[in-house]
């Protein structure tokens, strides 16, 4: 008997973790406002920091007091923000002049400005090389940079659109490439490209994350399938059902989870592990539509998304062809999605 009260005691008390463990995450907004469109936002856990990329700016959010702090003016065509810590520098993409702009982390003052290529759209650091990346629309290659002397020393071919990157934290980046549906792995020292896998079943990939522990790469592609890939072999692993319109990937290495960015259907989809090495949906979280990139703080393991609600179609002008497609924003209403505790 006093066995059964006991294991009836730590039934009641594992209970509630149980519960606890599969309740769904919260989710809340940060109001930014402002105008123009947006893309690719970038954690500085270190500094509590959030870059967000809108338009022609970049805003500057801090992550634990969750207000807006500061901002840098003048990145036209804004795609993404790499960030350089041990040199105090930031490298923005600018899709509309073909340039990226250095500015100090601290003021948030340009310094410098260093000519690109096509369009340059997805940026990272890889700090095994020391290498700043941009991957270019139009000219579909790489435009690689030193950063301690703001210089390009070389650009990588792909004859494909590059699309998200990640680095495996040892010399080596991976790239989607969305015309080819493949992922190239390069490496920025030698500016060789070293390998080109195919993401079949996934098409048109665009959100790229990468597991260092096992070396698995998670591409969210436009087929709604998130690919799981081993990065070493190049075999997809496994291809997972996930939400409309996702462009972004992150991995929460502490979780275990790979997350995709659905901005059509306004969900963020959690993909973990499962049975003899098989991927499975743990959850569907809802955001907001418009949420399509994504951002993850390690430290807190809060994700962090953008977005705008849509409001009706513009009124048609006379003597201009009217407008198809796309979605009319209303003004004021861009928000920064938080979603964990």
């Amino acid at each position: 008997m006093r066995m059964f009260v006991l294991i009836a005691c730590s039934a009641l008390f594992l209970a509630p973790a149980r519960e606890a463990a599969s309740a769904p995450p919260k989710v809340h907004k940060i109001a930014v406002g402002g105008e123009g469109g947006w893309d690719y936002l970038t954690v500085d856990s270190a500094s509590r920091r959030l870059y967000v990329s809108r338009s022609n700016r970049v805003a500057v959010v801090d992550l634990d007091k969750e207000t807006v702090v500061g901002e840098l003016a003048g990145t036209p065509g804004i795609h993404g923000i790499a960030i350089v810590p041990e040199l105090n520098k930031g490298f923005t993409s600018n899709g509309g002049d073909s340039t990226v702009t250095v500015f100090d982390l601290k003021t948030l003052k340009a310094t410098g400005t260093i000519k690109a290529s096509g369009v340059p759209d997805a940026i990272l650091y890889d700090p095994a090389s020391k290498r700043v990346i941009t991957f270019n629309h139009r000219t579909d290659d790489a435009t690689v940079i030193d950063p301690a002397s703001d210089t390009v020393v070389g650009t990588i071919a792909f004859n494909a659109e590059p699309e998200g990157a990640a680095s495996d934290g040892k010399g080596h980046v991976f790239v989607n490439l969305r015309s080819s549906s493949e992922i190239a792995e390069i490496d920025p020292l030698t500016l060789k490209v070293l390998n080109r896998r195919p993401l079949a079943p996934g098409t048109r990939p665009t959100g790229l994350a990468f597991d260092t522990k096992t070396r698995r790469l998670f591409s969210t592609c436009g087929n709604q399938k998130m690919v799981v890939m081993d990065a070493d072999k190049g075999t997809v692993i496994d291809a997972v059902d996930i939400g409309r319109g996702a462009d972004g990937c992150v991995f929460d290495p502490a979780k275990g989870l790979a997350y995709s960015s659905n901005g059509g259907d306004g969900t963020v989809t959690a993909v973990g592990e499962g049975d003899a090495g098989k991927f499975k949906v743990v959850a569907t979280i809802p955001t907001q539509a418009s949420a399509r990139t994504i951002a993850l703080d390690p430290e807190t393991h809060r994700l962090y998304l953008s977005a705008a609600s849509s409001g009706p179609a513009p009124a048609p002008v006379a003597g201009q062809p009217e407008r198809k497609g796309g979605r009319n924003y209303l003004p004021g209403s861009f928000v920064i999605i938080v979603v964990g505790d």
